[in-house]
């Protein structure tokens, strides 16, 4: 059976996260239901990251097998059809080898959690930032987060439900940047526990309007402990931004 890559965009404000689930609509739901009404058969679709409820993606990446080959475009533009008005498109369909899957073969993840640093409410980016009214310093946000890249345990950081089978994981790159009235938290791993980026925003947020200092932060992640976490940061600022194979 051809199997297919698809690059995903979607805004998750109105789904229960990526995964199917019986509480409402879903993206993976809705690409299944999409691709049955364009394929004519109900196939599985297995996804990169489960996102959660709320979180948004540039650059989810999925796998499907279909009974017949079709042209890479034709799948894109059929399932966009299907889609439609719903806030998911399929950036690219691509035919891959049998052996591709869209979650074990990822090499790396990239995420961005915006936060936009302002009293005044949001319009237009309603539910795809956080609004954090206290000025924080980014720079001391910047210079707390390097503490934690490398190879750690990371339980400190790690959602009660997470279902990982270890909680070490290492942490490539962990960027804080500010433009503007925005700062923009960048991060990439090979993989991430449940809640972990989330949780780590959450912590860097107390780094930024003063309450952690640089050392509380590492003290948080060294002490192993789920309640020594910060707040854990709402999930409408996250993005998977991209998926390396």
């Amino acid at each position: 059976m051809p199997r297919y890559k698809l690059t995903l965009e979607y805004d998750g404000t109105a789904y229960v996260g990526w995964q199917a689930q019986d509480n409402g609509a879903s993206i993976q739901g809705a690409l299944t239901d999409a691709i049955a009404a364009f394929a004519g058969e109900r196939v599985a679709v297995y996804g990169a990251g489960r996102t959660d409820a709320g979180v948004h993606a540039l650059g989810q990446v999925a796998h499907v097998d279909l009974a017949k080959q079709w042209d890479n475009d034709t799948v894109r533009d059929a399932v966009n059809f299907h889609l439609r008005p719903q806030p998911i498109a399929v950036l690219a369909a691509e035919r891959v080898a049998a052996d591709f899957e869209a979650r074990f073969s990822a090499i790396k993840r990239h995420y961005l959690y915006r936060i936009a640093n302002r009293r005044a409410d949001l319009t237009l980016n309603l539910d795809r930032v956080w609004r954090v009214p206290r000025p924080l310093d980014a720079a001391a946000m910047h210079h707390a987060a390097q503490l934690l890249i490398g190879r750690h345990d990371f339980t400190t950081f790690r959602a009660a439900e997470c279902q990982a089978k270890s909680p070490v994981k290492t942490l490539d790159r962990l960027a804080v940047l500010r433009d503007g009235e925005e700062i923009r938290i960048e991060t990439s791993a090979r993989s991430f526990l449940h809640h972990q980026v989330r949780s780590m925003v959450g912590s860097l947020v107390h780094v930024g309007d003063g309450k952690w200092s640089a050392g509380d932060l590492e003290a948080a992640l060294v002490a192993l402990d789920r309640s020594r976490c910060g707040q854990v940061a709402p999930p409408h600022g996250l993005y998977l931004v991209r998926v390396e194979y």
